[in-house]
């Protein structure tokens, strides 16, 4: 799709859908294993699949950062119809991704019981979780190879190829899940490695796809020796603050998740399930956020600005009603959304879960429109502010978990609270920003530093 001319709506929700539909089905992985374990194995292993899955979330957030910069970059090139240096851009972005995939999964290995420590995992937890993640942490390699090519292909327009393949990754996660647990009592473990045999489907397929099907995005030899020093650098510096909003985002995630693992495995199986929920919820919001950041990169190259300023209205009111419909449906069916995931006689995990459902969901809102702004500001090439964004949001959800949970009459109830309260701060000061520091020109950064950059600094 070309994002600079049509009607704005119709463009950004017809781009839109099938992103959405992947990131569903990505949730899938991870929700496969969660309702298969915790129906057949118990709610320990549920407890311990939902603590990896926040620190998968976490550790891939770092190359997934990486590519959304990269492709951020390749889309302003594309909007602006420069091939060579959209070349330059994907080879550039090829490099920075493997080299951080390698290193952190050495890092996830070598880290792996410390983390666990830190993450203040019970002792009976710990065994099944470092079980799951020593298979699981095989799959960041393949993680960071089909978001490098979804990345890609979205960059030019192309929101729907990475759909297919992972429909048919998770149709496959889903059946090896029954065979290796329902059939060949594998346990967790068999839950893992249906999951890292489902991300090598995927990854493998989206790659040869792009190979095949688009020239200018095959990284061959020559573009790779045509690359500067500088050419790296810019690309780098980019996706590095782009990577940073990401891993600070899942980063205050896990930091509450230490929180919530020092409550015990029947709050831990709580946020565990309510958590999958959430993702769910809010997700169509969330890749309504980027794929309004592609459609203002495209604008943005193109030198549509006055078509940005009206995109972006129009992008908080769709995402507004949406977030508001969705709130209102896990509100009223809190209930039988817990019951999902776990056995109907576990009533304490069942309340713990209602109620984190019943204070989050009604101010989805914040997090759909804070995701806009993580967009608008990537594509407009002030990746800096979406780290000041996230840092804000993050780090007042942190600090308040913290106090309001050590109130006795508050609990784990005040971890719940700080959530959205730090969603809300973040929206009001990046639209404060927006007012102060509106861009209106193509390249928003000629000769002065923004107080975004100064304080990243």
């Amino acid at each position: 799709m070309n994002l600079t001319k049509g009607n704005i709506s119709s463009s950004l929700i017809v781009f839109t859908l099938p992103m959405v539909a992947g990131a569903l089905l990505q949730q899938c992985y991870n929700i496969a294993d969660t309702l298969i374990v915790g129906r057949l194995i118990g709610s320990d292993a549920l407890a311990a699949v939902g603590s990896a899955y926040t620190l998968m979330v976490f550790i891939t957030s770092v190359v997934t950062g990486l590519t959304m910069g990269g492709g951020t970059l390749a889309a302003i090139r594309h909007g602006a119809g420069q091939t060579p240096q959209l070349r330059k851009c994907v080879a550039s972005s090829a490099v920075i991704t493997a080299a951080a995939a390698i290193i952190l999964t050495a890092l996830s290995f070598t880290c792996l019981d410390w983390t666990l420590r830190l993450m203040q995992v019970p002792a009976d937890i710990r065994p099944i979780m470092s079980c799951y993640l020593s298979t699981v942490f095989w799959g960041i390699i393949l993680i960071s190879i089909y978001n490098f090519c979804a990345s890609m292909l979205r960059a030019i327009g192309d929101s729907s190829t990475p759909l297919w393949f992972l429909a048919a990754a998770v149709i496959l996660n889903i059946l090896l899940d029954l065979l290796f647990i329902l059939h060949l009592g594998m346990g967790i473990n068999g839950a893992a490695i249906a999951t890292v045999i489902a991300q090598a489907a995927a990854a493998i397929g989206i790659a040869v796809f792009t190979i095949a099907r688009h020239p200018h995005l095959r990284i061959s030899a020559g573009t790779l020796r045509q690359l500067r020093w500088r050419d790296l650098r810019y690309v780098t510096s980019f996706s590095i603050l782009t990577s940073t909003q990401q891993s600070i985002m899942n980063f205050g995630i896990l930091m509450v998740q230490g929180l919530v693992n020092s409550f015990g495995t029947a709050v831990m199986a709580a946020f565990a399930a309510g958590v999958k929920i959430d993702s769910l919820a809010y997700m169509p919001a969330q890749e309504f956020g980027n794929a309004f950041s592609t459609f203002v990169a495209q604008n943005h190259g193109a030198g549509k600005q006055h078509r940005i300023v009206r995109g972006l209205n129009r992008a908080i009111i769709i995402t507004t009603i949406f977030s508001a419909t969705v709130a209102l449906a896990v509100c009223l069916f809190a209930r039988p959304l817990i019951c999902l995931f776990v056995d109907s006689a576990e009533t304490d995990i069942i309340n713990h879960g209602i109620r984190y459902l019943r204070i989050e969901g009604p101010f989805y809102f914040g997090i759909g429109i804070l995701f806009l702004w993580y967009g608008y500001y990537r594509a407009v090439r002030l990746p800096a502010m979406s780290v000041v964004l996230t840092i804000i949001s993050l780090g007042l959800r942190v600090a308040l978990a913290y106090l309001l949970s050590a109130i006795p009459s508050i609990g784990v109830a005040g971890i719940w609270w700080a959530i959205p309260i730090g969603w809300i701060l973040a929206d009001t000061v990046a639209l404060a920003y927006y007012r102060l520091h509106r861009v209106t020109k193509k390249e928003p950064i000629s000769g002065w530093r923004t107080w975004a950059e100064k304080v990243i600094e």
